[in-house]
């Protein structure tokens, strides 16, 4: 009886191993694959339903207000206008004869809709070289890292939404030559971005002291 209890228990063993093995796995696919990241927050109208749901969110753009002096408030802004907070955005793909996918316009991608050449850009210059663009904080990241160089080479003040989004747009240069002059939809869409931030600046103020506290370990996230 003993010896058969024993068995018992050794094949338990053995599937409790072989089971988190396989959770294991799935982790470290989870890890690796754009479609494991967090699904966009419930409700992307409201800031503080977005860092309640998402805290890590709220710490990664206050780190990225500390260290580039981006304002939470216009960051998030900028990111619900390029991609509504979507891990994987990308453009969509144009057709071929008018009903066969074909190649995407430009290769902006993840939150921030960075496309190729910029985002290796900010690798280089912060040194980040493992950061990606489907990962919320490193795309927060960028952004404050981009409307601060559009900061000191234009001289836009980090709280003009307005004109951070049509450099952020149009590229440091095109602002510089005005390009976006040419395009009324985009500074439609800029006022827009200009008029989300004050929303949620507004209810940031509101809810900002009953928002998660950053915990003391996160300083090695980053």
């Amino acid at each position: 009886m003993i010896y058969k209890i024993r068995i018992s228990l050794v094949e338990h063993i053995i599937r409790l191993r072989r089971i988190i093995a396989k959770f294991n796995i799935l982790l470290l696919l989870c890890s690796l694959l754009t479609s494991c990241a967090p699904s966009p927050p419930n409700n992307i109208e409201n800031i503080c339903s977005i860092f309640k749901q998402y805290p890590s969110w709220y710490w990664d753009a206050s780190s990225v207000q500390a260290e580039w002096g981006l304002p939470i408030s216009v960051l998030m802004a900028i990111i619900y206008q390029e991609s509504q907070f979507r891990a994987n955005a990308a453009p969509p793909r144009e057709k071929l004869l008018w009903i066969i996918p074909w190649k995407r316009p430009t290769s902006a991608y993840g939150y921030s809709q960075a496309i190729n050449g910029t985002w290796k850009n900010y690798q280089l210059d912060t040194g980040r070289m493992s950061s990606n663009r489907d990962a919320f904080g490193d795309a927060a990241s960028f952004v404050g890292w981009f409307t601060y160089q559009a900061h000191i080479k234009v001289g836009i003040p980090m709280n003009n939404a307005f004109e951070l989004y049509l450099a952020y747009h149009e590229g440091i240069g095109g602002y510089q030559l005005k390009t976006y002059r040419s395009k009324p939809w985009l500074v439609t869409v800029a006022h827009k971005v200009q008029l989300r931030a004050q929303v949620y600046r507004a209810q940031l103020i509101l809810c900002k002291n009953s928002l998660p506290k950053k915990p003391w370990w996160w300083f090695w996230h980053n």
